[in-house]
């Protein structure tokens, strides 16, 4: 299974990143309404800020805007190898 953000929906049962036992999103209008930069704006500054990279991209993937991902996924720079 992909690995998809799980929110805790005791403490926020309105969180946009729900999903239903099947694993779909619940408010994927939510999603498919905003524009790429809303989208973009979202998931690195906004409610998706605190996601890993892997849950960003799942997370684009499923609603389709795949082409969002490298201004999304923080690029991690490595230091060289000795």
């Amino acid at each position: 299974m992909t690995d998809f953000y799980q929110p805790d929906l005791g403490s926020n049962p309105d969180d946009p990143f729900a999903r239903d036992a099947d694993g779909k999103l619940v408010r994927r209008s939510f999603w498919l309404d905003m524009s790429d930069r809303s989208m973009v704006l979202a998931l690195t500054a906004g409610i998706g800020a605190h996601l890993t990279n892997e849950q960003k991209r799942a997370h684009l993937a499923d609603v389709r805007r795949d082409h969002l991902v490298d201004q999304v996924c923080v690029q991690e720079v490595l230091p060289p190898e000795d």
